[in-house]
């Protein structure tokens, strides 16, 4: 997909001029992300992400696949306690032991479930179309919904803030702003 003619497109108010965040923006976030690791992929990053900039996930984002065997289920489901250690110094991702834990802890309860089927139940293709970033909400009924049913499944780090940022992240809704280029291109 190229981007509109024009010298400046329109994006989401979200974005800065950090090369990183356009690219993100415009290729990425919000298009439709399916497969079980490379949902799991994503809501680890999201999990990661909580309490800090979605630029600091973003930049960091290869050293976490390195990290992490590629976000393969179950590799990840297999690590131990010497794999969190390993994690715990690795300067390249975000050291924090609950998130690692949580990691291993939702690739263990992802091998039992279909991750991608389980997410995508919770798509809200009729959301309304915001018009500016006070219009985007921080969660909603389905991200609570979809929150709910991970933790049953024995997933952590996965509230309903995080399930919506996740949501938002792989398509499941349509947050590009109602002006935003990339609002109905290629979707």
């Amino acid at each position: 997909m190229t981007e509109p003619e024009s010298e400046q497109p329109v994006r989401c108010g979200w974005v800065s001029s950090a090369p990183d965040y356009v690219a993100y923006h415009d290729e990425e976030w919000g298009r439709r992300v399916e497969g079980d690791d490379r949902v799991f992929e994503r809501l680890t990053l999201e999990a990661f992400q909580s309490g800090l900039s979605w630029i600091t996930i973003l930049r960091k984002r290869e050293n976490f696949r390195a990290a992490f065997a590629g976000f393969s289920i179950p590799a990840v489901a297999a690590f131990d306690q010497s794999d969190v250690d390993r994690l715990l110094a690795d300067a390249g991702i975000v050291r924090n032991r609950a998130k690692i834990e949580a990691a291993i802890a939702n690739a263990r309860a992802a091998l039992d479930v279909g991750l991608s089927d389980l997410v995508w139940r919770h798509a809200d293709p009729a959301s309304p179309v915001p018009k500016t970033l006070a219009d985007v909400p921080a969660h909603t009924p389905g991200s609570k919904a979809l929150a709910k049913e991970l933790r049953s499944h024995g997933f952590r780090f996965v509230g309903p803030t995080t399930a919506y940022a996740l949501m938002q992240a792989i398509g499941l809704v349509n947050d590009h702003l109602s002006d935003c280029w990339v609002r109905d291109a290629g979707r």
